[in-house]
């Protein structure tokens, strides 16, 4: 049977998973108990490589069996940048709960498609570190930093901002989330937003006929606007067209 060990749990996926894990390992390593990744990822290998538990992600009750397997006694838990939604039987599992990577300066833009709303609506941007909860983005802020934009910004670049400057936010507030010296701040739900998925999908379809200011359809358009995705789009005598759009500050 092995001894138990009081241990931190870190989910973690793509590109801010990576850089956190790898940044974690060279630096906490004793701090991390168990690293759970959505496949046989670069995540995975490097915490192979490292020498510290790892497991594929199947379901809630699977991992909860595979921690009592390794004999953690866990303190707490981290998203980082996680796309499932965990369970209550999960999120309790940890002593002291879960902390969360949220891609905007919460309470704005609570849900999905983060770049794309802050623009739309013209809200404060950001990233946050925030414990988890029953809601979706509700629970208490650790941490946060803005990210200021612009018109030249779309919603690429702001995406891009987030990666960056959420994985310089996790190791600014790490030491001391680590030995729990930090501030738990309520949400002001009633200032923030929030959207589903499908939200983005159906204020993308451009209407012809429909009556916009250019400030409005100007930033629909370049809060659309990322390479390799949808972008917003018309109909046309039958034929559908996408829409992008490129604003460059002329120099004086």
């Amino acid at each position: 049977m092995p001894s138990m060990s009081s241990k931190f749990l870190i989910m973690a996926d793509s590109q801010v998973g990576y850089a956190v894990v790898k940044w974690l390992l060279e630096n906490y390593k004793h701090d991390i108990g168990l690293v759970v990744t959505i496949e046989q990822n670069d995540i995975w290998e490097y915490a192979k490589k490292r020498g510290v538990n790892v497991t594929v992600y199947q379901s809630d009750l699977n991992l909860i069996k595979e921690i009592e397997n390794f004999g953690l006694c866990l303190e707490l838990g981290f998203l980082v940048w996680w796309p499932k939604i965990i369970k209550d039987g999960l999120i309790r599992l940890p002593k002291a709960g879960f902390i969360n990577t949220h891609p905007s300066l919460l309470p704005y833009c609570r849900g999905r498609h983060y770049n794309f709303w802050s623009i739309v609506e013209q809200v404060p941007f950001g990233v946050t570190l925030h414990f988890v909860n029953a809601g979706i983005d509700t629970g208490d802020v650790v941490a946060q930093e803005p990210i200021f934009y612009g018109w030249e910004d779309n919603g690429e670049s702001l995406y891009n901002k987030a990666v960056n400057k959420m994985i310089s936010l996790f190791q600014k507030a790490y030491p001391h989330i680590r030995v729990f010296k930090f501030n738990k701040n309520p949400q002001k739900l009633s200032e923030g937003s929030f959207h589903f998925s499908h939200e983005m999908d159906n204020v993308s379809r451009i209407d012809l006929n429909q009556k916009y200011t250019a400030k409005d359809l100007l930033n629909l358009l370049r809060a659309r606007t990322f390479k390799g995705h949808p972008s917003c789009w018309f109909e046309d005598d039958g034929e559908i067209y996408e829409v992008r759009v490129t604003i460059v500050r002329k120099s004086p």
